[in-house]
């Protein structure tokens, strides 16, 4: 992939474009040795974009840009039920010739309007979920998740998931390295999982918020251990069902899901860095033996651990 357009219109999200521009409009940094991009920036009529904040954005180029890029982002808006429709023609062009579309937040009902999303998974800010269900009944919305990779197209819950879909996207098309060393550019957490929930019960963490920080660091540095529920709960000092309720609360997800994510990550940095054999990575991210690996890595990745190497191994 060598060229991405971020689609900008008035009533612009300012953070929504920032966080596109973050993953995919960098410069070149030779201690990360990270992909670069020609980021183009673009809209249905160059000159001045109204800002949704207290600032107007001056962009150059117009829709053309979509024509050859191999990404083509749109960024969300305030309106964003009134569509444009040379936006519209110009996605649905991307999506016929096969580029990768990534809608971020609301950007989705633009994809809607250009008639995408018909049995497709997505979707959107949990705020607008329901009004995307309703106006797009064929779509299959997903209100509780983070990201949707359905295909070539990619859609986003919103706000900092922009981040998370990206990171996601990169980690798809570079592997995990490349992911990782931008999320720590970025300082953010390498991969949420596009499962994981949008919002959690207690968004200020208490005491128990704590606690559980400091064992999934623990669970990380410790995944060849046994990591069932009972044991889990015995380290946290809890009772089993009181700790999978609090955990999932919390996280947003089961603890067996959250640690298979974090065994399947771990195994992607074993197979890019390592020429360990896949029995013995199976064994030191606690899956046991290589058919184990070999089921979750491709059913989470979609590709087994084998061809995964293949493509991304240094």
């Amino acid at each position: 992939m060598q060229t991405v357009a971020v689609v900008v219109q008035d009533g612009a999200e300012p953070f929504g474009l920032g966080s596109l521009v973050e993953v995919w409009g960098e410069p070149y940094h030779p201690d990360d040795d990270n992909p670069v991009f020609d980021f183009q920036v673009c809209t249905p009529r160059p000159g001045r974009v109204k800002g949704r904040s207290d600032y107007d954005l001056h962009i150059e180029r117009g829709l053309d840009a979509v024509a050859d890029a191999d990404l083509v982002c749109l960024s969300p808006k305030h309106d964003f039920l009134n569509h444009d429709p040379a936006v519209l023609e110009a996605v649905r062009a991307a999506y016929d010739r096969g580029a990768i579309l990534y809608a971020h937040c609301s950007g989705v009902f633009e994809l809607g309007a250009a008639g995408l999303l018909d049995g497709r998974e997505c979707t959107t800010h949990w705020r607008y979920t329901a009004r995307l269900a309703s106006m797009y009944p064929e779509a299959l919305v997903r209100p509780d998740v983070l990201y949707c990779h359905d295909g070539t197209v990619l859609t986003g819950a919103g706000s900092a998931a922009g981040i998370d879909a990206s990171l996601h996207l990169l980690r798809d098309l570079y592997g995990a390295r490349v992911a990782a060393t931008t999320a720590r550019r970025i300082v953010v957490p390498p991969h949420r999982d596009g499962g994981q929930a949008q919002f959690i019960a207690r968004p200020v963490p208490d005491c128990d918020g704590e606690t559980f920080g400091v064992l999934q660091q623990w669970i990380v540095e410790n995944l060849h251990e046994e990591l069932d529920v009972d044991a889990l709960a015995k380290r946290a000092l809890m009772s089993p069902r009181t700790f999978a309720r609090r955990f999932r609360d919390e996280v947003g997800a089961t603890p067996h899901v959250w640690v298979t994510g974090q065994r399947v990550l771990r195994a992607e940095q074993l197979l890019e860095q390592t020429d360990r054999s896949v029995e013995r990575i199976a064994g030191d991210v606690g899956f046991g033996n290589a058919a184990t690996l070999r089921h979750h890595f491709s059913r989470v990745r979609g590709v087994s651990p084998q061809r995964y190497r293949r493509a991304f191994s240094a």
